[in-house]
């Protein structure tokens, strides 16, 4: 069993490459196909590394088989895109109201983000809420994943409560379903109290 960790450095064999944001993987067969990394270098683009370039991982660094170079060449993780619209002029200037505006219509390119996900698969990311069958438990840490076929198997919940903070690991078996900024697992809360902390093995 290792741990994929996010939000940590990211370093190719010849440097540092960025940190880690997501991690891309099957909901189905629970298979992790993807890292997402933030690069260090202007512009700061977003990349996908697939998962058999990953090499060693500790709680803070993950460490790549590619090159820095290899690694910018890299399929991007969000392209923007130009929309082209037209405003009336009223929206454009909205401390006014529209009798004191010339009538009249504004052209304009707004940008889109689109996320690079392949079809059928999820992101998963450090911090983002779990929510039991009775509310919220707490927040996304780690992923634990199976080193010989590269499945998922347990998500590591940081609880968050006002006496105490604990690493709890649950089977991704335990997982309902997963939207934009929420994981929504089919256990209560009292079934996840009491699921116990298990120690993780880094993987080196």
């Amino acid at each position: 069993m290792i741990d994929l960790p996010m939000k940590a450095e990211v370093r190719c064999s010849d440097g540092i490459a960025g940190f880690s944001t997501h991690i891309i993987g099957n909901p189905v067969d629970h298979k992790v196909t993807h890292l997402v990394v933030k690069s260090v270098q202007p512009p700061f683009n977003e990349y996908l590394v697939p998962i058999d370039k990953l090499e060693e991982t500790t709680p803070h660094l993950i460490k790549l088989t590619c090159t820095r170079n290899e690694f910018e060449k890299m399929e991007l993780f969000e392209s923007v895109e130009y929309i082209y619209t037209r405003y009336p002029n009223y929206q454009v200037l909205p401390y006014q109201l529209p009798s004191q505006v010339l009538m009249g219509e504004v052209d304009e390119y707004v940008p889109v983000k689109n996320r690079n996900i392949p079809q059928g698969e999820i992101t998963l990311w450090r911090g983002a809420k779990v929510e039991a069958i009775d509310g919220y438990v707490g927040l996304v840490d780690e992923l634990l994943i199976n080193s010989n076929n590269m499945q998922a198997t347990h998500l590591v919940l940081r609880e968050r409560n006002t006496f105490q903070q604990r690493e709890i690991t649950i089977p991704v078996s335990q997982i309902k379903c997963v939207d934009e900024d929420t994981i929504y697992l089919k256990l209560d809360r009292q079934s996840i109290e009491e699921l116990p902390t298990a120690p993780i093995q880094r993987w080196q």
